[in-house]
């Protein structure tokens, strides 16, 4: 199974990178971890077909992780010549996000008749989602996203673990969500400054010890962190960075 970091950027692309978008490549299913607003162009600059992608999983509802679905979308239906069908998961709300976004960003497109089936769906904090081969177990993350809740990850596909730890501050949570994980991708907004909602790489060394997962790469770092990225002794995610897991 194979990971690529279409877009490991932050919301206001420190480092010239792209949004959040992580693209797991599996034995029978191609998905997207966030589809942040940079994401089709993420998509086009790594060669990646938006046709290919089955499903898209959402941790929550802020630009830089979800405004790249409807541009997905609107691409499908009018470039592309999508048919299969999609999959867009996330919290509650989500299906009402993307399309006011959608119609806001193209007016009319909400209500236009679509090639290819759209299947939204929403899963709880706590209780697992599967879709054919993936499962997904969603846990509260200690960020604001408006009505639906922020979430960390945890995704079981070909007998692997992803966590995603999504936006948000350090919690117990995080440890439960990452435990025997093949790979928790950790938010490392910032080097030292410490926001209720954001982690910051201080706090996540303070950490470290107690995770158990074999495997931990940081991503979404402002230009703090960036600057420091090659005397760190933690992994950190680059665009377009592939990984075998």
């Amino acid at each position: 199974m194979q990971l690529q970091f279409l877009g490991s950027g932050d919301a206001f692309g420190a480092g010239g990178r792209f949004n959040t978008c992580f693209m797991v490549s599996a034995s029978d299913t191609r998905f997207l971890i966030d589809c942040g607003a940079t994401s089709l162009v993420a998509m086009a600059s790594a060669g990646v077909d938006p046709n290919s992608i089955d499903k898209v999983l959402l941790t929550h509802l802020h630009g830089d992780h979800f405004a790249g679905v409807p541009f997905m979308l609107v691409h499908a239906h009018s470039a592309s010549g999508r048919r299969s069908p999609l999959t867009i998961a996330g919290p509650r709300t989500t299906e009402r996000r993307v399309m006011e976004t959608m119609e806001c960003l193209y007016p009319g497109s909400a209500d236009r008749n679509w090639k290819f089936d759209i299947i939204f769906e929403e899963y709880d904090v706590g209780r697992e989602w599967r879709s054919d081969s993936i499962s997904v177990l969603p846990f509260q993350a200690r960020h604001s996203a408006g009505e639906g809740p922020a979430l960390a990850l945890r995704i079981t596909v070909d007998g692997k673990i992803i966590t995603y730890s999504g936006d948000g501050g350090w919690s117990d949570d995080l440890l439960a969500a990452a435990d025997g994980a093949d790979l928790f991708i950790a938010e490392c907004y910032f080097y030292d400054k410490q926001v209720d909602y954001h982690m910051s790489l201080t706090t996540l060394e303070l950490h470290m010890a107690e995770i158990n997962a074999k495997r931990v790469i940081l991503t979404h770092m402002d230009d703090d962190v960036l600057e420091r990225v090659q005397s760190l002794d933690l992994e950190t995610a680059e665009d377009g960075k592939i990984i075998e897991i």
